[in-house]
């Protein structure tokens, strides 16, 4: 028991700390893991409740910075993405074959932080169908998956490719607002079991501490030396969650 926290609070802490230091990450890097230990279910609403506590932190961090009329179509879709999420993730969250799906997301997800080019300065930003899509995209996956973070993160760096505070800070308060939605539809549905508490203790101290020093170190490390390496980390997890998986 004791083991398996320590690990628990480790991953979250990395997780925490990616996510302060390149503004996503902390879904990443704990759904890697923590499925190897729990159901996806339990996992998804454990990061999902976890992630709420996190983007809160920061966003009020870089409350300042926030852009409310330019997320207001993304974050709409987002909303709708993650009532679907939701019916997914409730009726389907305890198969196997779920591992699977997520395996390979988020392997995808490593190709496109290992190809991804930054914006060009002089790039028209499509305000309708686009951030409809990534919207609906991102609700669904963070909704089933708490793993929506790049769908958000390819929108608001196209708009805010010369601030990355407004970036951070719109990209939190966007989580915020659907984890918001995932825990209430989970948490009226009875999806919270008494033993998650002790989880989310000790979650809810990892995150705290991790955000924080990510926080502190945003100006100084480089992001995409941080993104890489938490490509490689969440590679391995991955193509491990998805053997184990399958072979069970």
């Amino acid at each position: 028991m004791l083991l398996e926290l320590t690990i628990i609070f480790l991953v979250l802490l990395f997780g925490s700390f990616i996510q302060g230091v390149s503004g996503f990450g902390f879904g990443l890097i704990a759904m890697s893991f923590l499925p190897l230990l729990f159901t996806v279910k339990e996992s998804t609403l454990l990061v999902v409740s976890l992630a709420l506590v996190l983007s809160v932190s920061i966003a009020l961090q870089l409350f300042k910075h926030i852009q409310w009329r330019t997320i207001i179509v993304i974050l709409s879709a987002a909303l709708i993405g993650r009532v679907g999420g939701f019916f997914i993730l409730h009726y389907y969250g305890e198969q196997d074959i779920l591992k699977v799906f997520l395996g390979v997301f988020l392997l995808a997800v490593v190709i496109y932080l290992f190809r991804s080019k930054p914006p060009k300065p002089d790039s028209k930003v499509n305000r309708t169908w686009l951030p409809v899509i990534l919207g609906l995209g991102g609700g669904l996956v963070g909704g089933m998956f708490a793993v929506g973070g790049p769908f958000f993160v390819f929108y608001f760096l196209l708009l805010y490719h010369d601030n990355k505070y407004a970036y951070s800070a719109n990209l939190q308060v966007t989580f915020v607002l659907t984890a918001l939605i995932t825990v209430t539809l989970h948490g009226v549905n009875g999806d919270f079991s008494l033993g998650f508490l002790g989880y989310f203790l000790v979650g809810l101290v990892s995150v705290l501490i991790g955000s924080r020093i990510g926080v502190r170190f945003f100006a100084k490390l480089s992001q995409a030396n941080i993104k890489k390496l938490a490509a490689i980390v969440v590679a391995i997890a991955a193509t491990n969650l998805m053997v184990t998986a399958l072979l069970l």
